[in-house]
This record gives structure tokens, C-alpha cells and sequence, in this order.
């Protein structure tokens, strides 16, 4: 899966906020994702977000 710094991740279940947009800060074994409401910064292990990925939104698409 083509997952970037700087996309925003749609996921399948809400974060606690109530927000299900994350936006990605850093990739690799783990995804360091920040929830776009309330600016919680958690580290989440790669299988498990792929996963829950609804969609992915990219700046540089629109």
C-alpha cells in the first residue's frame, strides 16, 4: 500500500474525538498518525493500519 508523509488517511472507525481523518507524520514498520480534530499524535504498527484504511487523500491530487 502507497501511503505518504503528508496524507491524509480515512479510516474505518472513529478516533475517541469522534474524527476518523488522520494525517500522516511518519512511515516506515510503524505509521506515526495525528487525528486531524484534536492533534493526538499516536504510533500505530503498519499491518494493522493497513487494515483499517478507508481512503487516502493526497494534497498533490485535489
Amino acid at each position: 500500500m502507497d501511503v505518504r508523509v503528508g496524507d491524509i488517511l480515512t479510516m474505518k472507525k472513529n478516533h475517541p474525538c469522534g474524527c476518523n481523518e488522520m494525517l500522516v507524520e511518519r512511515t516506515g514498520m510503524d505509521f506515526r498518525l495525528k487525528c486531524v480534530k484534536c492533534s493526538h499524535s499516536f504510533m500505530v504498527p503498519r499491518n494493522k493500519i493497513e487494515k483499517s484504511i478507508k481512503k487516502i487523500s493526497r494534497a498533490d491530487e485535489g
